[in-house]
């Protein structure tokens, strides 16, 4: 179906649905416990993510052809990054509250801006660096209290370690989305989300003889459902493209900051600071804005190519 009939109001709905079930992931790795290692848990939500990602492209009659790449190195060099960008994210996850490790990984397409700038030499105008700078206000607005030395523990307590960790991840995420753009010139993207989780889950296992924690059956079953809702998540988020414009979609990826706060509220009883909050509402504008551009952007790059093409 990569030919499908543009339905805005479809690649909405699928990508709401995708936000809640990467929301559900993030909620059964919180919930299987603090003291297991980033590395175990990216085991989990990586090979267990292929389960549905193999239906899927099985019952899509593209599971063999997902398989051909030509250039292995590439994706390679993309699992490294994201399993990395991973184990980080994760790890930030399950010591600082939920709603707090979602709105600060919302720094990462701010991170991405300023890479096609210096890596692949993307034009990025005087609107967009604005909005990035914005953006970064908003999210040490929202590490601040977590980062300052006048707190218990200072930089090494637990929520601060936490906080820059998520920020690593954001950073390698980042990176990880400009491998992914070199990807797509020549791959499918079956073919890229089979071959991230299949190194990713290979790759966790390195961290298994530095130690994996002991894990009752309740925590091995969050974990395995992580990876199942990380899966569901992906194939999800690459069906609602097929549907509308990344500018139609992308602003709803922040709805995950209101599914996040509701459950970490009821199952964990977290509340969102007021820093968090308005920490959010900053980078939440500023991303959308990048947004906005970005389409006011492709719209104009549009006119200009019809522009110059010879009316016969």
């Amino acid at each position: 179906m990569s030919n499908a009939a543009p339905s805005p109001m479809t690649g909405i709905v699928l990508k709401i649905l995708s936000v809640t079930v990467f929301v559900a992931m993030q909620t059964c790795i919180k919930a299987a416990g603090n003291d297991i290692p980033a590395g175990q848990i990216t085991f989990y939500r990586s090979a267990f993510a292929i389960v549905p990602i193999v239906v899927y492209l099985a019952y899509r009659s593209e599971l063999r052809s997902a398989f051909h790449t030509a250039n292995p190195i590439g994706h390679l060099r993309r699992g490294v990054i994201g399993i990395t960008a991973m184990a980080f994210g994760f790890y930030g996850l399950v010591h600082l509250p939920m709603p707090d490790a979602i709105a600060i990984g919302y720094a990462m397409p701010l991170f991405a801006v300023v890479f096609a700038s210096v890596f692949l030499g993307e034009p990025v105008r005087v609107y967009r660096w604005s909005a990035v700078l914005v953006g970064m206000v908003g999210v040490v607005i929202i590490s601040w209290p977590k980062l300052t030395l006048f707190r218990e523990g200072g930089f090494e307590s637990d929520a601060a370690v936490g906080a820059g960790a998520v920020l690593i991840s954001a950073v390698l995420g980042a990176a990880a989305m400009m491998q992914v753009r070199q990807l797509v010139r020549e791959e499918k993207t079956a073919t890229i989300v089979l071959y991230f989780s299949l190194i990713a889950a290979l790759l966790s296992l390195i961290s298994w003889p530095f130690g994996w924690a002991a894990l009752s059956l309740e925590a091995k079953l969050f974990l395995v459902m992580a990876g199942f809702f990380g899966g569901l998540g992906q194939i999800l988020l690459t069906q609602c493209y097929r549907y509308a414009d990344v500018s139609t979609i992308a602003p709803f990826e922040y709805t995950s900051i209101l599914l996040g706060s509701g459950i970490a509220y009821l199952m964990f009883g977290e509340i969102p600071t007021l820093a968090t909050l308005v920490g959010t509402a900053i980078v939440a504008m500023a991303g959308i804005f990048i947004i906005y551009r970005e389409h006011q952007l492709g719209l104009e790059r549009s006119a200009a190519r019809k522009a110059s093409t010879p009316q016969g």
